[in-house]
């Protein structure tokens, strides 16, 4: 009797150890005169035993309200990912990151065509993509990454590879710079055959994955942060009241972006052009997100949102107390 007693005793004295004094099982292996393993072995006891209980409390979190209020307004499927009120705007991207490259593992299979946008928030979704072999699938460029300074093939040319590596599916850059000087060349290069192709793949995609872009924000937009704009098209754009962009198609707070000048030189799929394909899955994090976000849900830019708990209650605040579904005007 002695004995049960005796190692009862241990087993209370270990567990209360390391569950409540946070005492490692090294240190309590020393005090107690045993090996670690039979102190590994006293905790499984002591949780066998139901002397110790472990649960998880999950913290509160209105993340499934906040996605079916955003679904029913704009008449997408919104997914939002619950995150700590502490959580850094570089968490709460890799957050969505990570859940955005399963959705579209989920999505995009054999024989399919995926077209991607670059940008910082699907350079992060590239590093958590699971590999998923396919067939006869491509990944096709949407948007040009070329400007002034550089072409842009590095990093637009690493994004498309890894997408390509993971689905093990073909790839199509589109090498044309991300604005045109002019125009009337990118006029002239839409009757280019090379060219045309390439436009006539992303018009035939199944799936279009983007994020927004963003003037501002701890995590500014690569267009606006590697050089793609001079400082007069920024000084336009401020002018015309543009809050961000899709694929480097600039929009207004309204969603407008038709009459926009330097949408003329852009060499993305505007809205209307994204409207041809089905599955249009947007990625965002971030504050600075929120305003230029409501813009392209009001320009039918998208029909799937991916979205951290954070940014969609900022985007919730915006809508007020409207409760009315379709595309908000």
């Amino acid at each position: 009797m002695c004995t049960i007693v005796s190692r009862e005793e241990l087993v209370l004295t270990a567990a209360s150890m390391y569950y409540l004094q946070d005492i490692k099982m090294e240190a309590i292996a020393s005090r107690l005169h045993m090996s670690r393993s039979t102190v590994s072995r006293m905790l499984k006891d002591a949780r066998a035993s139901g002397l110790v209980s472990i649960t998880l409390r999950h913290a509160p979190s209105r993340a499934p309200e906040i996605a079916q209020r955003i679904s029913d307004h704009f008449g997408v499927e919104a997914y939002v990912v619950p995150v700590s009120d502490s959580a850094s705007t570089q968490e709460r991207l890799d957050q969505v990151a990570t859940a955005t490259a399963r959705k579209v593992a989920d999505w995009f299979d054999s024989d399919m065509l995926l077209g991607i946008a670059w940008g910082t928030t699907l350079s992060a979704v590239a590093q958590h993509l699971p590999v998923k072999s396919t067939r006869g699938s491509m990944i096709v460029q949407l948007n040009g990454s070329a400007n002034n300074r550089t072409s842009g093939s590095e990093h637009a040319g690493h994004l498309l590879s890894r997408f390509g590596e993971a689905f093990d599916a073909r790839v199509q850059e589109f090498p044309v710079p991300a604005f045109f000087d002019y125009a009337s060349t990118r006029q002239a290069m839409w009757r280019e055959r090379s060219i045309a192709r390439v436009l006539d793949m992303q018009r035939r995609a199944d799936i279009a994955l983007f994020s927004i872009g963003a003037v501002g924000g701890q995590v500014p937009s690569h267009v606006y942060s590697a050089g793609y704009l001079e400082p007069a098209d920024i000084r336009v754009l401020e002018a015309e009241g543009v809050v961000g962009d899709v694929c480097t198609v600039f929009l207004r707070a309204d969603g407008t972006y038709e009459d926009l000048r330097l949408n003329e030189r852009a060499t993305g799929p505007t809205p209307a052009e994204l409207s041809h394909v089905p599955r249009r899955v947007c990625a965002v994090a971030g504050d600075s997100k929120v305003i230029p976000l409501h813009a392209a849900l009001r320009a039918g830019a998208i029909t799937h949102l991916i979205l951290d708990e954070q940014t969609a209650q900022g985007l919730g605040a915006r809508l007020g107390g409207s409760t009315s579904t379709g595309v908000d005007g």
